[in-house]
């Protein structure tokens, strides 16, 4: 059943007098939200086009948080609508990753500030001979929200290495585009992250109880945004495809960039082919990063032995973070299933029940495993051999505690620098 609206208070607007400050917390987690409309944006050549538009359509407010901008045709695009709307009086603030936004020039960024767009890096590090040092715990997410009418979520940054003409390295990738209630609680969320105070006005709205993925009513349109930090919701992430894979009936298709999970969603994912589900993981096969292919291979011996189909995707990098449920529940945003995602990264992905967009999820999916895929065939897998169960072993053991050893990482409040001519 969906769950009733979350009751929000009114934000008070930002200052950028103080230098640093940190976002919101959210102790609040969101629930169902019936009756939206969510469209499925294959790449940027269906994702640029849309949020472009809605962002020139503005009227009162962007709300615009993304890992990458570069000064590419994309990134210039981006700056030039968001200029012109600062200068008509659309209150406009972007949240930019310091370490993914790191290369951004002074020039490209003046140029925002001075036109009035309200901008501030997150987590912002000078370089150390030569070298970024904010590497862990980034603001990963990629959200737009326009007018609190309608969102922008998924794994797409604002690059032009996410189009075809890109060339052989151009990206595969997802986002969706959301307009009904549930935009209420991604603006809500937006809100605070940008560093403008709010919070549910009552104590006993700020936590709600969890409830089971799989357990709702019989119409579609439904979408709940979920979200990971460093705070109150560092699992909330995997804790969804956790209880997604338990309750599979039918069939489960993954398709993940950078695929090294921890043992628990290893062992769901194992559990959920032994019981006769159509298990289907599509992966890098020529990856941005390759030790993205080599650590997604670690795991590739013990979950072909229980059934797992495996496709490597070799047509160009594989960037998407998104997976199906049976034939209703799906997923996209930001997430991968690795260490820096489930652990340390800021995330946000949407879930969403409904048969059509679940169907039209599936139809992409299949005609990318079934024509642009290699099959990882079990017969050849490399089982048996005392360096690979040794391996294994130990990769194992690294994924069970890597949680507990990431607490070990620097974990300092996360930062909000409001954005000032003449700083990089």
């Amino acid at each position: 059943m969906s769950s009733a609206p979350l009751e929000k208070s009114a934000v008070e607007p930002v200052s950028i007098t103080s230098p640093v400050r940190e976002p919101g917390h959210v102790d609040v987690e969101y629930g169902w939200q019936g009756n939206n409309r969510v469209e499925l944006l294959e790449n940027g050549e269906s994702y640029f086009p849309r949020v472009f538009d809605a962002m020139r359509a503005a009227k009162s407010e962007i709300l615009l948080e993304t890992f990458i901008v570069f000064e590419d045709k994309v990134g210039a695009e981006l700056q030039q609508i968001l200029i012109d709307a600062a200068q008509r009086g659309v209150r406009t603030t972007v949240s930019l990753d310091g370490f993914g936004c790191g290369e951004l020039t002074t020039g490209y960024l003046s140029a925002l500030s001075d036109a009035g767009v309200h901008l501030q890096i997150f987590d912002p590090a000078p370089k150390r001979l030569g070298i970024r040092t904010n590497w862990f715990r980034r603001l990963h997410r990629k959200i737009v929200v326009v007018d609190g009418l309608i969102a922008f979520i998924g794994g797409i940054n604002f690059s032009g290495d996410h189009l075809a003409d890109f060339g052989p390295e151009a990206k595969q990738d997802y986002a969706v585009q959301v307009q009904g209630p549930a935009v209420a609680d991604i603006h809500h969320f937006a809100l605070l992250q940008s560093g403008r105070p709010g919070r549910a006005r009552f104590w006993w709205l700020r936590r709600r109880q969890r409830r089971a993925e799989m357990a709702f009513s019989d119409h579609d349109g439904q979408v709940r945004l979920v979200f990971r930090d460093n705070n109150q919701h560092q699992t909330d992430i995997e804790d969804v495809y956790l209880q997604v894979m338990r309750r599979a009936k039918r069939r489960v298709v993954i398709a993940n960039a950078y695929f090294f999970p921890g043992y628990r969603l290893l062992r769901e994912i194992r559990n959920a082919a032994r019981r006769g589900v159509e298990v289907r993981l599509i992966l890098q096969g020529q990856p941005d990063m390759l030790v993205a292919k080599l650590a997604a291979r670690m795991t590739y011996d013990y979950l072909l032995r229980a059934g797992v189909q495996i496709h490597e995707y070799c047509q160009r990098p594989l960037h998407g973070k998104v997976a199906l449920v049976d034939e209703e529940w799906s997923t996209v945003g930001s997430s991968n299933l690795d260490p820096l995602s489930l652990s340390l990264n800021l995330e946000a992905n949407v879930l969403i029940r409904d048969r059509a967009f679940n169907a039209e999820l599936f139809q992409r999916l299949e005609d990318l495993s079934q024509n642009h895929c290699k099959a990882m065939d079990p017969s050849k897998s490399p089982r048996g051999r005392i360096w690979h169960m040794t391996v294994g072993f130990l990769v194992f053991h690294f994924l069970r505690h890597f949680p507990a050893m990431a607490g070990w990482l620097p974990a300092h409040k996360p930062r909000l620098k409001p954005f000032r001519g003449g700083t990089s």
